[in-house]
């Protein structure tokens, strides 16, 4: 099958959505389809093959977050050029509804369109306001995926229809093993963070209040954050002679962001809100690393209700130091939650992901749909 995929974000600023796109596109290569993706992107060098870029895309205020989009004449002639010539079986456009590429795409397509929804809000004025003018392209979509409830919920909340629920991936392959970063975790104990360190919903400023708590009490104790950011800002919050503890990495490499979860004692994910499903944690699961989260619906569904992960009251420092503590003081729990952390993280594996995107992809494009009905 030719497919073709939409990336709404710049391909060369981090993001789930971007991650998710890229997962997706390797895995259905290794099932032996032909994949192209289109993505606003910076700078071309270092794209993977199956990458086309663009142009520029611009820093936009969406979902609680800075996206990075791109939309305009240049954006849809060359979005235009791409389905023209790519001659694709089916169009699978991520996030229609936000102003980039995506939504660019189901205007000029003129083949059977597979969308997927990320975000989750409970209230969106914007999408309110533009409905007139989305409707005209989303009535051209013939599938839609959900990756959680709470995207299906925003989804049909706002725009009407529904979806099938198929969860984020993760090339658990990738993350199971790796050598931990020369010096950790260290005999003190070790918290991991990844994440955006200026985006607050990320919930630095939490976890950082957290360790002013734990952190006298536990001389050698460490924090270590990676994610792109402020460094010198957020450091700035805490505390002298805490600072030193607290390792700040930067935005860091695949190879390198493998490592920071085999790196730490517990892997903390103190998100405030805005998260349908919960990336971070899949891979911090694949990893088998043991997980303190806040327990926002989509984080408790990904760790079985608080079985593959400690759950502690979101915005609440207090429980979630206590909640990293007792990890920390109990390396018998730890095992049993990395344990059942790599074993729920096997429902999410990318193999088994794009199968099921793919079964989307059939429903919706004639002649395998009527291949499938034949046999």
């Amino acid at each position: 099958m030719r497919i073709g995929i939409v990336c709404p974000y710049s391909w060369d600023v981090p993001g789930g959505v971007q991650e998710h796109i890229r997962d997706l596109a390797e895995a259905l290569i290794d099932l032996g389809h032909c994949v192209s993706v289109i993505s606003p992107a910076d700078d071309d060098a270092g794209l993977p093959g199956y990458v086309v870029p663009a142009g520029r895309a611009v820093a936009v205020p969406y979902n609680g977050s800075v996206a990075r989009l791109a939309f305009g004449p240049l954006s849809a002639n060359r979005v235009r050029r791409w389905v023209r010539e790519g001659n694709f079986d089916v169009l699978h456009v991520h996030e229609p509804a936000a102003p980039s590429l995506s939504l660019l795409a189901c205007w000029v397509a003129d083949v059977p369109i597979v969308a997927t929804f990320h975000g989750a809000t409970t209230r969106s004025r914007a999408l309110h306001v533009a409905e007139p003018v989305l409707r005209s392209a989303l009535e051209k979509i013939s599938g839609q995926i959900a990756v959680s409830e709470a995207a299906r919920s925003t989804l049909v909340r706002h725009l009407g229809g529904d979806a099938v629920l198929i969860p984020n991936g993760v090339n658990v392959r990738r993350y199971e093993k790796a050598d931990p970063l020369p010096g950790w975790p260290g005999e003190g104990g070790a918290i991991g963070f990844l994440g955006r360190i200026d985006e607050p919903r990320k919930g630095l400023t939490l976890l950082l209040r957290a360790f002013e708590i734990i952190g006298p009490d536990r001389p050698g104790l460490r924090l270590l954050i990676a994610g792109p950011g402020d460094a010198d800002e957020a450091l700035a919050r805490v505390p002298g002679g805490l600072r030193e503890r607290i390792v700040m990495l930067g935005q860091v490499s695949e190879a390198v962001k493998v490592q920071v979860y085999h790196s730490v004692d517990v892997f903390c994910a103190p998100n405030t809100g805005g998260e349908s499903f919960g990336v971070v944690l899949a891979e911090a699961m694949a990893a088998g690393a043991p997980i303190v989260a806040s327990d926002l619906d989509a984080f408790r569904r990904v760790l079985r209700g608080g079985k593959a992960g400690e759950l502690f009251e979101n915005g609440n420092a207090e429980e979630l130091a206590a909640a990293i503590a007792r990890l920390l003081d109990d390396p018998r729990r730890r095992a049993e939650l990395s344990a059942a952390a790599s074993a729920a993280v096997r429902d999410y594996d990318w193999p088994k992901i794009a199968r099921d995107v793919l079964k989307v992809y059939e429903a919706v494009v004639p002649a395998m749909s009527s291949a499938a009905s034949a046999s």
